[in-house]
């Protein structure tokens, strides 16, 4: 099997490797990191997986309230397969966010190769039932070279 090398330096750091994005004033951080307790071989899935956990933090920096109502991720792997994800809220919660306020939560991907990367967008809708995309910017998911 050919070596898969990564984009990114040989330590992931990662402040470098997740994103911080704003739109219309909701705000949203990612961080990611790899979980090497998760990964390996398994007889639960086919050959070999790496599993990421990403942090995220969405802060309503506008003057107006907003509610998050459903997710989408595009999520792709070092060997460019493609992976989409929508639903309803984040783990579980639609939160409804005030000026000022925040919300932050952890979930978690598995992959089939050791580097891949995600982005996408959260739907909200303002206190005025105006509907609109938060982008989430690409983050990467990114083992260390030992793993």
């Amino acid at each position: 099997m050919p070596q898969r090398s990564s984009p990114l330096a040989r330590s992931p750091d990662s402040t470098r490797l997740g994103s911080d994005t704003t739109t219309r004033g909701i705000r949203i951080t990612v961080t990611p990191r790899f979980l090497p307790e998760q990964s390996g071989e398994g007889e639960s899935w086919q050959g070999r997986r790496w599993v990421f956990a990403y942090d995220i933090r969405i802060t309503n920096d506008g003057a107006i309230r907003a509610k998050l109502l459903s997710r989408h991720w595009l999520i792709v792997d070092s060997d460019g397969e493609r992976h989409e994800v929508r639903g309803e809220g984040v783990v579980g919660h639609q939160p409804d966010l005030a000026p000022g306020e925040f919300f932050e939560y952890t979930s978690s991907c598995p992959l089939g190769t050791p580097w891949g990367t995600m982005e996408g967008e959260y739907q909200f809708e303002d206190a005025h039932g105006e509907k609109f995309d938060a982008i989430v910017g690409r983050f990467f998911l990114v083992s260390p070279p030992d793993a």
